[in-house]
Order: structure tokens, then C-alpha cells, then sequence
């Protein structure tokens, strides 16, 4: 199950799991700059939803973001704000004011969160005041209190394909920005992540948790849970000694 992290008031969060460029109508965007939208209509903006993008990637986090602001104005306009940070460096937490929408991008999950770490408490309470989240591939890994960001060992075992490592060997739980108490694994199907989770659940390295598909979403809201775009959301639970595979689907 998947709900608020203890003391926080759960707003919009939309996880995907990757995938880019995405191959349809932007199904698993549109959701989320429709709420931007709202919200900025809501406040009184005239030039679209001011949307943070939050990159961090050494060499091309400009590009990427000249890339993501055109492509999002195809589905909308909006008025995109840059956040952009090297591995190892922290995002500028004062940009992080005055916004209708918040998108963290993908690349190195541990860099993200490491990156974003100082601003934590400022992402927190962003969403909580009614500021939807998008979290794409890293910035859907880092959202829970306990973060999967990598990993392909689980002590002498492989249990996924070294590419998916994210640069660490042994599977690791590090703390995230807390926005829910259920951990989230990325390209689910296509890296072969399911597997990872399913590793770790009977492992107890984590208590279960979701691996989501690319070109998909999951949407948390305060009291439903919506799947949009053309995958799946693959939940592992542990119950009763066993682990337990199941699928959240489009709809």
C-alpha cells in the first residue's frame, strides 16, 4: 500500500518510470501539466504554470532542458524555470518558490539524491501546499522515505542485470525526500528491476514496494491510486513468508 510519509500530508506525486521520448499523445505528462495548469490559473498567471525542471547531470543539463521545455510546451504552455546541478553538487534550493509544478528528471540515482538532499524538507513542503510532483526514472526512485537507488548484488547473489546497477553493487537503501512510505523501482520491465525488488522484499532490505514500467505513471493522490500510459506498476508485498507479485494496470 502505498501513503504518506508519517506527519505528512500526501498531495499529487506522479512516478514514471521512464522512458524518453515518450511515443504517444505525452499520456503520462498530461495529467501533471493539467494540475500545473490549474494551479497556475488558479494563482492568476497569464504565461502557463511556472514548472521547475531539475536536472542533474554533468555536461548536458542545459541541453536536456531546452530539450524537455519544448517538448512539454507541445502539450501545454508553460513558463519552465531551470534547476540544473552536476553529480555532486547541491541544487540551488532558493529556485524552488513561487511554483505551479516540480519535475525531477532522470540520470544517476544516487547522484539525484545526493544532490537533493539539502532540499528535502523544501521539496516536502512544497507538496504539501498543492504543488504537484513528476519524478521521471531517478526522480521516481528518490520520493520514498527509504530510497532504492541501486544495486545488482545482494550479497554473493545477482539479482538484476549489472546495468542497472546504478553505479553501486550491493542493492542500497538510502534515505529519500519522504513524500511516501513505499519504496520505487524504475524501468521495471524493460531492466529487468522487478526482479531487484522482489530480491530485496525477501531479503527484508526493503518491506515491498512498486517497480513501475516505462512510458507509464503512477499517479498518488490524497486517497486513490492511477495508473496512466502503456505499462504496468508491478507491486511486490510480503506476506505471510512468501512474496507476493501483482500488477496495478492502465486505468
Amino acid at each position: 500500500m502505498v501513503g504518506a510519509s508519517s506527519g505528512h500530508r500526501l498531495m499529487s506525486i506522479h512516478l514514471s518510470g521512464g522512458g524518453w521520448p515518450f511515443d504517444d499523445d505525452g499520456a503520462v505528462f498530461r495529467p501533471f501539466l493539467d494540475e500545473a495548469t490549474q494551479r497556475a490559473t488558479e494563482a492568476g498567471r497569464l504565461d502557463g504554470p511556472r514548472v521547475a525542471i531539475v536536472l542533474v547531470r554533468d555536461g548536458d543539463g542545459p541541453e536536456k532542458f531546452v530539450e524537455l521545455s519544448a517538448v512539454f510546451g507541445t502539450l501545454g504552455k508553460i513558463d519552465p524555470i531551470a534547476v540544473l546541478a552536476p553529480e555532486g553538487a547541491p541544487i540551488d534550493q532558493s529556485l524552488l518558490v513561487d511554483l505551479d509544478g516540480l519535475v525531477v528528471w532522470g540520470g544517476l540515482v544516487p547522484a539525484y539524491r545526493e544532490s537533493l538532499a539539502s532540499s528535502f524538507a523544501a521539496i516536502r513542503a512544497l507538496v504539501e501546499s498543492g504543488v504537484p510532483y513528476f519524478g521521471m526514472s531517478a526522480g521516481a526512485a528518490v520520493v520514498s522515505d527509504g530510497a532504492l537507488i541501486g544495486g545488482w548484488k545482494i550479497g554473493e547473489v545477482q539479482v538484476c542485470p549489472v546495468d542497472a546497477a546504478q553505479e553501486i553493487e550491493q542493492v542500497t537503501v538510502a534515505e529519500g525526500i519522504g513524500l511516501i512510505d513505499t519504496a520505487i523501482d524504475v524501468h521495471a520491465a524493460q531492466w529487468g528491476t522487478v526482479a531487484r525488488l522482489i530480491a530485496a522484499t525477501e531479503a527484508a532490505v526493503v518491506d515491498g514496494g512498486l517497480a513501475i514500467d516505462e512510458h507509464t505513471a503512477l499517479i498518488v493522490g490524497e486517497s486513490s491510486l492511477r495508473v496512466v500510459g502503456s505499462g504496468s506498476v508491478w507491486s511486490v508485498t510480503r506476506e505471510n513468508g512468501t512474496v507476493r507479485v501483482s500488477t496495478i494496470g492502465v486505468g
